[in-house]
């Protein structure tokens, strides 16, 4: 079945945030930014643009009477600058004005001295400064890694630099606010967490929440990027609307939008390993650093999920992950798809690339040494020394990639692509190709365990129609129809009898993100419930009525069976109404059996894994560093697939924005913290034109082995690590430059210019 929204896509129907008409005389806002990272504003002075043509107010953080946080964790956020700055583009006062045009004009005529500190830009500079979010790094492992290292039969050690990666919606930051009577607040906003927003606009309006309203029908993308990064537009049309009565409006201009909003996270690691004669790793040492930003955000739990997959689909013996969290002066680093996972999962593939370099093997021959044994083979594990636990302590028991990636490198045809590409480079000294497979296990719960959490409100209406709302949101990935394909299912009635509503705070109360791939496992459940509490009503009455028993009445094919008789549904609705039977039911939904210690790095922080693969092919021009990307295979386990379209579209779309982060998306600052990538015309994003030539993508034929959803499995995040294949590759190709005797270590992103100089160091190492 196609997005619910699609044709609305297409045509441009679809309505967002800045589609919404506001009543009359509706005011705009814009922020006036700093231009320095780190020091001090001085002075400020707003007169000019109060009289600025169409401004209606100006504020400075001193005007506002409070200054409110916008923070989701650390109250470290205020929405102007209280004189301390602490990044180049943070917000220092607002403007409303009767147009956009007219809020932006003005905040260039604010007279604005600062007094410029040295900022603290970069990790080595956050290294030197000792400045952290916590106070010292967070340690988690098992074993002795030092002593199993250093009885190795062999050792490989490294340093990755991964860089981050701007989200790009295509829709950007935006909010209304409408005052309503009593000093109630409907805000609209482009925001993955209407609860978050909720929450804030409340407290920066001093006011209960349920005074505050938020909906939000869709967003034109979000990828974590407005998980959080929207409470300060929201905040801000709120106490505007709130001051002068009026509806007021914001959204970010795109250099804007990347100038102040977080990214994902800058991460470095280093690694130290020991491994058998087999390729097994005995012992094995990460260091993460992660780049934060200035304000805490969301650093911390990325951070630990970056810490929780850097086994990725592995059995380590013994380990030791430290991850040191920096604060910087730059914008604060957020949520992004994958919230860590793809960084720390970055990092054990780099090691397996590099063990299987130094001992002369297949890449894939290692990565299969070192899986977690089969789910249901514990007699039979994947090597003599293999375990079933993580590094944290949750057991490995739905493991499936031993069967899924034999099957994948049959279907992709791996071996002899092999053997050709070796052929391939030995004859070519421009052109050199690359081929990698690798595995993804990525974990699917909050691991803030008390987000693990969903309602939703279902109505039947006495002509049969039904309304469903949850507290999901939509972002373009499909979750409104995937859920409405539940609602369907549980009446036994056509989708198309379903209507979807917007997420809304007033019906929906204390909603979680929709992240952490949890939407339809969440929503879906709580739907499911809602939809069974009014069917078993429905079903007591009609059988009481007909004397039959109700665990007979069955609702399929768009019709109620009860004893001999048939009934349509909508009258089947119709004669529950009559008969004053409640049509219309909350449900409830929270993951079971998970829990998780942060503190000691123990537990079981997720309900089950997904897991996929992805074998990719590359070319590399080894004059100009320019690439293409051949070839794609990929088979992804979805479990049980509640739309197996939305589903290879999310595939899909993860795997090239993977890619992208990997390959060609660079994020540029400058030594004063300017960040220089701001605008399309200088940060860019894979095009179709950087699609696989050949894109192969096929469901893994597989249920879940948890109680979720139709036994289905999340696919939202999962398939972004798939991407890591494209570096792999790159790193393959770039190693047949040389003559085997030092390995590539590709950074990342692998741009032209990174690709030419490790090429570079190769030739100078084969010579």
């Amino acid at each position: 079945m196609p997005h619910d929204a699609a044709r609305l896509h297409v045509t441009g129907q679809a309505r967002y945030v800045d589609d919404i008409p506001l009543p009359q005389g509706a005011l705009h806002l814009a922020f006036g930014l700093s231009d320095i990272a780190a020091g001090r504003l001085t002075s400020i002075d707003l007169t000019a643009v109060r009289t600025a043509p169409g401004v209606v107010g100006a504020w400075g953080a001193a005007d506002l009477g409070i200054n409110p946080d916008c923070s989701p964790s650390n109250h470290d956020e205020p929405l102007l600058s209280d004189g301390t700055i602490h990044y180049l583009g943070q917000p220092l006062f607002l403007v409303a004005a009767d147009s956009h045009l007219a809020a932006r004009q003005a905040v260039r005529c604010a007279a604005i001295t600062t007094k410029a500190d040295t900022p603290i830009l970069t990790i080595d500079d956050a290294i030197a400064a000792d400045t952290r979010f916590e106070d010292g790094p967070r340690m988690y492992g098992r074993g002795d890694p030092d002593a199993a290292i250093d009885a190795a039969a062999h050792q490989v050690s490294g340093r990755l630099e991964m860089g981050g990666q701007e989200h790009f919606y295509l829709e950007g930051q935006a909010a209304a606010a409408i005052p309503q009577e009593g000093g109630d607040m409907l805000v609209h906003s482009s925001t993955q967490h209407p609860t978050e927003i909720q929450h804030k606009v409340a407290h920066a309006l001093g006011v209960p929440m349920h005074a505050v309203r938020v909906e939000t029908r869709r967003m034109g993308g979000g990828f974590g990027g407005k998980e959080s990064q929207g409470n300060a537009l929201a905040i801000a049309c709120a106490l505007v609307a709130a001051q002068t009565g009026r509806p007021v409006k914001m959204r970010y201009d795109r250099d804007d939008d990347m100038m102040i909003t977080g990214k994902r996270h800058d991460f470095r690691i280093d690694y130290r390993a020991g491994i058998d004669d087999a390729g097994r790793i005995t012992g094995i040492d990460f260091t993460q650093y992660a780049r934060c930003g200035w304000a805490m955000d969301l650093s911390l739990p990325v951070a630990d999920r970056a810490m929780l997959h850097a086994d990725n689909a592995y059995w380590l013996p013994a380990v030791r992950i430290t991850s040191h969290r920096l604060r910087t002066n730059t914008q604060s680093a957020t949520a992004y798809r994958g919230f860590g996972g793809p960084q720390g999962m970055l990092g054990i593939e780099r090691v397996m690339d590099h063990i299987a370099h130094q001992l002369g093997r297949d890449p894939l021959e290692i990565r299969r040494a070192n899986y977690y044994p089969e789910a249901g083979e514990r007699n039979v594990p994947a090597s003599p020394a293999a375990g079933t636990t993580t590094p944290y302590g949750q057991e490995v028991s739905d493991f499936v990639l031993h069967d899924l990636t034999t099957q994948l490198e049959q279907s992709a045809d791996y071996e002899s692509r092999r053997a050709n590409i070796a052929n391939w480079n030995a004859k070519n000294t421009v052109l050199k190709r690359g081929l990698s497979l690798t595995p993804v296990k990525f974990g699917i719960s909050f691991t803030l365990t008390h987000l693990n959490q969903a309602g939703a409100l279902v109505h039947v209406y006495q002509d049969g129609s039904i309304a469903m709302n949850h507290g999901g949101t939509e972002m373009g990935q499909g979750l409104f129809q995937k859920v409405a394909q539940v609602a369907a299912s549980r009446f036994g009635v056509d989708v198309t009898a379903v209507k979807i509503t917007a997420t809304d705070t007033a019906k929906v109360p204390n909603t979680s993100a929709t992240a952490a791939s949890s939407g339809s496992d969440l929503n879906g459940m709580a739907v499911a419930a809602a939809c069974d509490t009014i069917r078993s009503r429905m079903a007591a009455h009609l059988a009481r009525v007909r004397q039959a028993d109700p665990a007979d009445v069955c609702f399929a094919g768009g019709a109620v069976h009860v004893g001999q008789d048939v009934l349509s549904f909508e009258d089947a609705a119709a004669e529950c109404y009559m008969a004053r039977i409640s049509l219309s039911a909350t449900g409830f939904y929270s993951t079971p059996e998970i829990t998780w210690d942060r503190i000691k790095g123990h537990g079981r922080p997720f309900y089950y894994f997904a897991y996929g693969a992805a074998c990719t092919e590359v070319i590399l021009d080894t004059l100009t560093g320019e690439n293409r990307i051949l070839r794609t295979d990929i088979l992804h386990d979805a479990g049980a697939s509640l739309n197996p379209a939305l589903d290879i579209g999310q595939i899909e779309g993860g795997y090239v924005q993977g890619a992208g982060w990997l390959t060609m998306e660079e994020l540029v600052w400058d030594d004063k913290g300017r960040l220089r990538t701001h605008a399309p015309s200088t940060y860019k994003i894979p095009a179709m034109g950087d699609r696989p030539r050949i894109f192969n993508v096929s469901l893994y034929d597989a249920e879940n082995r948890e109680d979720t959803i139709y036994r289905s499995k999340a696919v939202g995040e999962p398939p972004f690590m798939l991407g890591i294949s494209a570096l792999m590759a790159l790193s393959d190709a770039v190693a047949a430059c040389g003559d085997g005797s030092i390995y590539p270590a590709l950074d990342a992103p692998a741009t032209p210019e990174r690709l030419l100089a490790a090429i570079a160091r190769m030739q100078d190492a084969a010579t």
